[in-house]
């Protein structure tokens, strides 16, 4: 089962990598504070090998929605869990989106128009 959920990067915490007996690993946590909820809340995810990538340090304070997984787990009679994350996508405000290579429109006047009640003979295309 996934999850998804909408928020601001608050803090990108340092890559870490090691060996283990399947090899060498990376590990990214990263911050988000959602924004959806009356009362934001801060979730720290897990970014593990080839997704570490998917954050960097200039996507500090983006808006972005996260897909993750969560993972529990026993280890000496003690139950843990993980936040894994393995999408993240970023979120453009509007302010930010692309126009296109298109000029905005012109305004329009009280001349672009004409009253309803006006009818002409030639107002049919054919």
């Amino acid at each position: 089962m996934s999850f998804k959920v909408k928020g601001k990067i608050v803090d990108i915490l340092p890559l870490q990598t090691g060996n283990s007996s399947r090899g060498e690993w990376k590990k990214a946590d990263f911050v988000v504070e959602t924004t959806e909820d009356q009362f934001p809340k801060k979730i720290c995810f897990t970014l593990f090998n080839d997704k570490t990538d998917l954050v960097s340090a200039t996507d500090k304070n983006k808006e972005v929605e996260v897909s993750f997984n969560l993972e529990g787990r026993e280890f000496n009679g003690k139950w843990y869990h993980n936040v894994n994350a393995f999408r993240v996508d970023k979120i453009a405000r509007s302010s930010e989106a692309s126009t296109g290579d298109f000029p905005p429109p012109p305004p329009y006047n009280e001349n672009d128009f004409r009253d309803v009640g006006e009818a002409s003979h030639d107002d049919l295309p054919f």
